[in-house]
């Protein structure tokens, strides 16, 4: 009885947010145990599929927001043929990725130096699902059926876990190969609960033209953003991978994934954030007062995680990965600036991209080259690596907060 009082309690969002939390401890769960059962060198290449499935989730993120956002804007008739639509384009875009991860997987092997290219192939079995699932998952998001929303994230999130455990268990092959089963397995289960409803893809459905523009709009710069998100947050793996012994780069994802914390858990507020900006765009009210709020929530969380890993980097360490990741405690604390810095500066890009505001998304991809050419020109050893995207995303926080004081100030002046 207790607990069914507490459960009425806590809002849709609020147990969203708590889902969030519980998924993302799992998939750190999930790095933990693959870093501590294969040690730094296999690691390095579990490293490198836990970072194509990042990518992947940015890319697929450019369906679900865009599906999130249009369904806040649209009415019934309207949305059936956008949702159709864009089931269609996700149907195209997963389909044609994946056969090019197919015919270039030992070309990505040898750039990446892993030992297999089948586990590319099987990655790329799976990335039509993938779409299918986040195109789902706006639907969720754009309703604030934030019940459902957390279900496939957690279905994904358990199914991964527990299938790749018992596959390098139970089976004797190479464990990239089995950590990519289980990661394509998980895209299936992870489509649920999938809503049917108003869906058929065989019949042709079509939008008004100038809503068909103001979409594809909002679609190609969502997704040149994503693009941005990918260089920022993958950029370094990929790099290390490419530029340091398997070793080394075992070592660093490690690195990366204990510093991504503050990452991880600031996608939990984007969520939130976009379907209640769009609304209150639509009915007329203020609206940066949530972008404040959830400001705040990150750099909060950002200093607490600093802190530790300022003061105790060889605890969190050990705890998290074993003693073999102990040299990386030095730079622990530097690589949690960088990801916080870039978590916030984040915050702010999603907010005005929600406003259709696009500056910021230029701001970001300027950035995002900028890392990568700072880290192909200085990456003698990884505290340079760290180094160079503190710099760029230092950069990128202070140029996101100059652009939304300078709009500020230009609503004030509009309104005198």
């Amino acid at each position: 009885m207790v607990i069914d009082t507490i459960l009425q309690k806590i809002s849709a969002e609020q147990k969203f947010m708590i889902s969030v939390v519980i998924v993302n401890a799992g998939n750190y769960l999930y790095n933990l145990l693959l870093g501590r059962i294969l040690g730094p060198e296999e690691f390095a290449d579990a490293a490198l599929l836990i970072t194509f499935l990042l990518v992947l989730s940015f890319l697929a993120m450019t369906f679900q927001l865009t599906v999130a956002k249009f369904s806040v804007i649209y009415d019934q008739d309207v949305f059936v043929s956008f949702i159709n639509k864009m089931y269609k384009y996700a149907a195209f875009a997963g389909v044609a990725l994946g056969i090019l991860l197919i015919l270039f997987s030992e070309s990505l092997q040898e750039v990446f130096n892993t030992k297999s290219s089948d586990m590319f192939i099987i990655f790329g079995i799976g990335v039509p699902v993938y779409f299918f699932m986040s195109v789902n998952r706006g639907v969720f998001q754009g309703g604030k059926k934030f019940d459902k929303l957390a279900v496939t994230y957690q279905a994904e999130m358990l199914t991964r876990l527990m299938i790749t455990l018992v596959l390098i268990y139970a089976i004797g092959a190479q464990f990239s190969i089995l950590i990519a089963l289980g990661i394509g397995i998980s895209f299936v289960l992870g489509l649920f609960p999938f809503r049917t409803k108003d869906i058929s893809l065989f019949k042709s459905y079509t939008l008004p033209p100038n809503q068909s523009k103001y979409v594809t709009k909002f679609f190609v710069l969502t997704a040149f953003y994503e693009l941005t998100q990918i260089i920022i947050n993958n950029s370094d793996i990929l790099m290390v991978k490419h530029y340091f012994e398997t070793y080394d780069a075992g070592l660093y994802a490690s690195l990366a994934l204990i510093g991504r914390v503050v990452y991880f858990v600031a996608w939990m507020f984007v969520m939130l954030l976009l379907p209640k900006v769009v609304q209150k765009q639509k009915d007329g009210e203020p609206h940066t007062d949530i972008l404040f709020k959830y400001v705040g929530y990150i750099a909060l969380l950002s200093s607490c995680i600093i802190a530790s890993c300022y003061i105790f980097p060889e605890f969190v360490i050990n705890s998290m990965f074993g003693s073999e990741y102990l040299s990386m405690a030095p730079l622990l604390w530097k690589y949690a600036i960088a990801t916080s810095l870039f978590a916030i500066s984040n915050i702010f890009a999603y907010y005005f991209l929600s406003l259709d505001q696009y500056i910021p998304v230029i701001l970001s991809a300027l950035l995002g080259i900028s890392q990568v050419v700072l880290i192909v020109y200085f990456h003698e050893n990884l505290t340079q690596v760290v180094l160079m995207q503190i710099v760029a995303m230092a950069i990128l926080l202070v140029f996101q907060i100059l652009y939304f004081l300078k709009k500020e100030i230009m609503n004030k002046r509009a309104k005198i």
